[in-house]
């Protein structure tokens, strides 16, 4: 049975930043609050009129083809990871499939959430490995922007646009995606939710008076499971695999809040010149934060390299994923 390597990294961010000092002018706060708290200074947002998730999404996967050099007949699968989709339905990774001009591929959306881009991976991994595709292209897309109240001083700071995209591919050696961990406990339903805009709670008039079409997040709720289940699973996949974390090149957590990577490389006893962070720049990128980070941070990885990939997000959903990194 073949491996499953990441044979290719890109990433596309739209070109209009909101800063801390933007923001503090749409609500109430401003950079040092900002920054002591979650530690953004920036994130990038997709303005273009009528525009979603898939439009950054076909910009990186393009990007990917360009870099492998792959011809896009020659894709069998995408799998997109997205909590915007375009639309209910169609899926936003048949949007993007078609924008991309994959026309031997199939495609699909998952949902899994800030953890979207390691069960995607996971997903992909096991198309290759059983034979059953060898090119894979799995792409996080999230337009956060269209979820995000910007009258609301908790939330409105954490969260940017953004897309990123990864070839997955057979090997015969020792490398690629090695093994993975994941879990889901609905207690978490309640406290990171957008309540209105699905069966239970179609949008009406009176959901988008309320508020309820918006991300609404318990902070606190939330950063005490974020770090303890980030953690956790990071052990796991440690132990399954025989490692120590002294063995690990790189732990590239999902960037959600500094403070909450700061906790959980602090409590996993990893050097902070071995953890991967993006955020300052980006903000939340929901599925798209590890593989944006990734590629950002690619001239620093070299081949062979042990990496942790961890995230948590809505539901509550969370895992880890061991990779030896082959570029």
């Amino acid at each position: 049975m073949p491996n499953a390597r990441i044979s290719g990294v890109a990433s596309y961010v739209p070109d209009d930043i909101l800063d801390n000092e933007m923001l503090s002018k749409m609500v109430d706060t401003n950079d040092e609050w900002i920054t002591t708290r979650v530690g953004i200074k920036e994130r990038r947002i997709l303005k273009l009129e009528g525009e979603g998730s898939s439009y950054m999404g076909i910009r990186a996967v393009n990007r990917l083809l360009e870099s492998t050099g792959t011809k896009p007949e020659e894709v069998e699968l995408l799998i997109c990871a997205t909590s915007n989709p375009d639309y209910r339905f169609p899926s936003t990774g048949s949007v993007i499939a078609h924008g991309c001009g994959l026309k031997n591929a199939y495609a699909y959306d998952i949902q899994a959430a800030c953890a979207g881009c390691i069960v995607a991976l996971e997903d992909a991994a096991a198309y290759v490995k059983s034979g059953l595709r060898k090119k894979v292209v799995i792409v996080a897309a999230e337009k956060m922007s269209s979820m995000v109240n910007y009258e609301d001083r908790a939330t409105c700071p954490l969260f940017g646009d953004g897309a990123a995209a990864m070839m997955i591919e057979p090997t015969d050696e020792p490398v690629g995606i090695i093994d993975a961990v994941f879990h889901v406990d609905g207690v978490g339903r309640d406290h990171l939710i957008m309540r209105a805009g699905g069966s239970v709670m179609p949008t009406t008039h009176e959901t988008v008076d309320r508020g309820d079409n918006f991300l609404f997040q318990d902070g606190r709720f939330v950063y005490k499971h974020a770090v303890t289940d980030m953690y956790e699973s990071t052990l796991e996949i440690l132990a399954r695999n025989n490692l120590d974390i002294a063995d690990v090149d790189y732990l590239i957590p999902h960037q959600a809040n500094l403070r909450i990577i700061e906790a959980v490389a602090s409590r996993a006893k990893i050097e902070p010149e071995k953890v991967l962070v993006n955020i300052e720049y980006r903000g939340n990128t929901s599925a798209c934060s590890i593989p944006l980070c990734i590629d950002e941070n690619k001239h620093r990885l070299k081949k062979g390299d042990k990496l942790i990939l961890t995230a948590f997000g809505a539901g509550f959903t969370w895992g880890s994923m061991y990779v030896i990194w082959d570029l």
